[in-house]
């Protein structure tokens, strides 16, 4: 795995990225030549302040930088008593005011929604949108710090009201209407927000789904808002704002302002920015803070280096409210760049939309998930062939790894002449400590990268840096999208144990990975649903990548169980229409595991279910079903897409006593 080249960029397309010209730029700063991409990201964690420096020059962030760059350098946030690391601790700027640089005619959104709703909204009219919803905002009393949440379809009028709400320093919180109530309330009652943006239903799989009671029952738990307002999708949300207390809908909410000028607050780097939640599954969400400054320059730095993204360019996500890369994609804007919105599900009525939309707006950047690669490959689609998509620079995939066969589907099916940047981070850090860069060749199965600035490494169980073996993803040095620490955590006893128990002053990021021959990565899946049959460490990603090359099975989840004082491997399979779980294909699927991976990945039980658990995101999450089969149970079952989901294993629990 991993050692096939799949691609490589031209030197004319090397000279032509922001890369190869910000080398020109930090070669002048360290006074020495920097010529690849190795000696960049050396210099990049060596010398910290410099680079970061470099960043908000070369992004041409708005605000003032201030004199200090970076102090207690190297001092992780994970002693109480001493104070950790502060990137430009004497800066102020605002979030908004840099995703809200540019004012011309060109578009800022295009929209595509499965209702068939095609729509765009230009810069100017983003302007004006932005400032009349925080014309309002100043009328409710809202100010810096307040919390402002929203329930809300992946639309335009969406990132105005962040970018309201963060202009005036709110701090933004964000989750979709596919949420149950109990799930909202997990969430935002921890953070007590004083304004609800709502909507009153959004489209899916080809049904209208109203969400006006669930919307009603919510607000009566969340006590703390004072303050509606409703965004209208179906049409029903003036009568939606009449049930909810001091409500509005969008429309009358904004009438009585008109355009002007937005007033911009600029505040401190290290100001809350957005609470961002994990996912719930094993016990109520964290509510993780992120900085207003670590998100923007991370994000810049990702946009303008990582995924070349220029001034014009059409960028497109496959993402919802609920999930960090709405967030990312947002950032988008501080590059100029027109942003592509799709709400839906991306498979309805046939599988094509996300292409049709791809092809018809001309994406130059496509950002997706591994787990729609599979499912276009599985369902034997060939957007090669059916779609003119030859404005496609970037392909992108994260939620979780990119088997080798998805990537190969990508350049067979997809597009044969594409950057394929397979990415990792998460929502912990609102970024990536893995990504792609457009300088270097894509190999099978491996991200390209660790991310500039990132002192990334992989460590053994004692804490010793190991290469093409699988251990721990640390980072060893501290970094601007460090959260603040996580909300109603005082003492900060929640933050430290999540991120720095395992090793002193060290993130341990909880991702069982690999470090290539080519300085590239291999995520194994995470750390914490690591198998250990036999007291060896086996990645789930290792035993998905061979099980999902088959045609017979459609996904899987694979866990381990506690049994005979050790641990034994069980997977679970979903399979295509027709197929049954018969004792050749169990043999089939076992010999695919030992002659692909190894014996010791081989399962002790393979049991058919109908449907796998699944978090809003899309992620199949093991942690739960792991905690059925030993009887724990889950504790929060609203975090889970389709929670009907764990009753499948529930009744397989006895079963697998014997």
């Amino acid at each position: 795995m991993g050692n096939k080249l799949l691609w490589t960029p031209s030197q004319e397309g090397i000279e032509k990225t922001n890369l190869a010209d910000f080398m020109k730029a930090a070669s002048g700063v360290a006074d020495r030549e920097i010529s690849d991409y190795d000696n960049l990201h050396n210099w990049s964690i060596n010398d910290r302040p410099a680079f970061w420096s470099l960043i908000w020059d070369y992004c041409n962030v708005i605000g003032d930088k201030g004199e200090r760059l970076l102090i207690n350098d190297n001092l992780m946030p994970n002693n109480k008593d001493v104070p950790s690391a502060q990137f430009f601790p004497d800066s102020k700027l605002n979030f908004a005011e840099n995703l809200l640089r540019k004012k011309s005619d060109d578009p800022a959104f295009v929209f595509w929604g499965e209702d068939k709703v095609k729509r765009g909204m230009s810069f100017n009219e983003l302007h004006a949108l932005t400032s009349k919803i925080q014309q309002h905002l100043i009328s409710l009393g809202i100010k810096e710090g307040d919390r402002i949440a929203c329930m809300l379809p992946n639309i335009p009028e969406a990132i105005a009201a962040m970018l309201a709400a963060t202009s005036l320093g709110a701090i933004w919180s964000s989750c979709s209407p596919d949420f149950g109530e109990k799930g909202v309330l997990d969430r935002f009652g921890q953070i007590e927000p004083s304004l609800l943006f709502a909507v009153d239903g959004y489209y899916y799989n080809g049904k209208e789904i109203d969400v006006a009671d669930k919307t009603i029952a919510i607000a009566k738990g969340l006590p703390s808002v004072k303050n509606y307002v409703v965004i209208d999708y179906l049409g029903g949300a003036e009568n939606l704002a009449k049930n909810l207390p001091n409500a509005q809908s969008l429309e009358a909410a904004i009438a009585p302002y008109s355009d002007g000028e937005i007033s911009f607050k600029r505040l401190p780097f290290s100001h809350p920015l957005y609470i961002a939640f994990s996912s719930g599954t094993t016990g109520v969400p964290k509510c993780i803070v992120h900085s207003a400054g670590g998100t923007l320059l991370q994000h810049m730095k990702e946009h303008r280096l990582h995924a070349d993204i220029k001034d014009g360019d059409r960028v497109f996500y496959f993402t919802t409210l609920g999930w960090m890369m709405w967030n990312w994609l947002a950032s988008a804007l501080a590059s100029n760049a027109t942003i592509m919105l799709y709400d839906g599900s991306p498979f309805y009525p046939d599988g094509n939309i996300i292409f049709d939309y791809a092809e018809k707006e001309r994406f130059t950047y496509f950002g997706t998930s591994a787990k729609f690669i599979d499912s276009v490959r599985k369902a034997e689609l060939n957007p090669i062939k059916t779609h003119s998509l030859e404005s496609i620079r970037t392909i992108s995939s994260t939620g979780s790894p990119l088997s080798p066969e998805g990537f190969d589907f990508v350049y067979d099916g997809i597009k044969s002449d594409v950057h394929l940047a397979s990415i990792s981070g998460g929502t912990d850090i609102i970024s990536c400590f893995v990504l792609g860069a457009p300088i270097l060749p894509v190999y099978s199965g491996e991200i390209q990268a660790p991310a500039l600035g990132m002192a990334v490494d992989v460590w053994d169980d004692d804490g010793n840096p190991i290469r093409a073996e699988k251990g721990e993803l640390v980072c060893t040095k501290p970094f601007p999208s460090m959260p603040i620490g996580f909300w109603n955590d005082a003492k900060n006893d929640k933050y430290f144990s999540a991120y720095f128990d395992r090793f002193d002053n060290i993130w341990c990021h909880g991702d069982f990975a690999e470090i290539t021959e080519h300085n590239g990565m291999i995520i194994h899946g995470r750390s914490d649903a690591t198998l250990n049959p036999g007291g060896v460490r086996i990645g789930t990603a290792e035993i998905y990548n061979q099980v999902e090359q088959m045609d017979e099975v459609v996904e899987a989840l694979c866990i381990g169980q506690d049994w005979d004082d050790d641990v034994r491997v069980v997977l679970f399979v979903r399979l295509g229409n027709g197929v049954t779980l018969d004792d050749d294909l169990i043999k089939a699927i076992k010999l695919k595991i030992r002659t692909g991976a190894s014996p010791r990945h081989v399962p002790a039980r393979i049991l058919e279910v109908a449907d796998l658990p699944r978090t809003k995101s899309g992620k199949i999450t093991e942690l739960a079903v792991r905690e059925i089969i030993h009887g724990r149970g889950v504790k929060n079952k609203e975090a889970l897409a389709n929670p009907e989901a764990l009753d499948i294993f529930e009744n397989l629990r006895q079963e697998l006593q014997n």
